[in-house]
């Protein structure tokens, strides 16, 4: 597996955006083989991503037969109010993985994957990629953006759902709260979308995810939901390589991996 970090910055827009790919070549006897591009979106507060656990779900899913690419997206100590910049960081990785199909052997298809804060990114990117004002804000066409499924696990959603708890941090992330209610803006353009949480999440409440799922039921966007009873908040692909707290292993919820798996492959 080769791994390769390009950055997101162009003349025409200034980011501290990257984009880490894990890259698998075709076996000798395959040279045509293709492989489905996940992008990942990690959680971290908007403040960091922890590398070491988005690596390892990473490899998860190029287990799985992905070609799998890390979003270090922009945090809010470098872009004030933090919003809509997120969107262009992920818009412009959703660009640079259709531009690089034939060099990366990737499928015409191409997934998102967004945890915790990150998974507010996915959110409002599912809601927002076919949008006028984000193809005029990024100068990419919608049919670039345009993403073919989502997974959201353990999403912020809406900013009065629980998380962030204060106003303060409210406003680094938008000054303008309602544009990033994420269940708000669900529309009919929304792709299918599968969505995981815990029941007794301590920190982001599953609400988020609740809210979610009946604004794509209303606009009648497939979509599957998993909430399993009970699991703390952070847990990645839930087992021991990721756990970064002792009840963060959690077989059952695990399964998560192999139901999105088989989500994902469905036409």
């Amino acid at each position: 597996m080769k791994i390769e970090t390009i950055s997101l910055a162009d003349q025409d827009h200034f980011t501290n955006a990257t984009l880490t790919a894990y890259l698998q070549t075709p076996t000798p006897k395959s040279p045509w083989q293709e492989f489905p591009p996940l992008i990942i979106v990690p959680g971290g507060s908007m403040t960091h991503i922890t590398t070491e656990e988005s690596e390892k779900t990473a490899i998860a899913f190029a287990t799985k037969g992905y070609q799998t690419f890390i979003l270090r997206y922009t945090f809010i100590n470098e872009h004030s109010p933090l919003y809509p910049q997120p969107l262009i960081d992920l818009s412009l990785a959703v660009q640079a993985v259709k531009a690089h199909r034939q060099q990366w052997h990737l499928s015409s298809r191409l997934f998102i994957l967004g945890f915790s804060a990150g998974g507010h990114i996915a959110a409002l990117y599912n809601d927002y990629w076919s949008t006028d004002w984000l193809a005029d804000l990024t100068g990419i066409n919608t049919d670039i953006l345009q993403p073919t499924k989502i997974i959201l696990g353990y999403p912020v959603i809406d900013l009065d759902a629980g998380f962030p708890t204060s106003p303060t941090v409210i406003e680094k992330w938008t000054d303008d709260p309602n544009r990033y209610q994420a269940s708000k803006h669900v529309n009919d353009s929304n792709v299918p979308t599968f969505i995981w949480h815990t029941m007794d999440d301590p920190m982001v409440p599953v609400q988020n995810s609740i809210n979610y799922s009946l604004a794509l039921k209303r606009h009648h966007i497939s979509q599957e939901i998993h909430l399993f009873t009970h699991g703390p908040h952070g847990m990645d692909i839930a087992n021991k390589l990721v756990a970064h707290h002792k009840d963060g292993s959690q077989p059952h919820v695990a399964h998560w991996v192999t139901l999105a798996d088989e989500w994902l492959q469905e036409y």
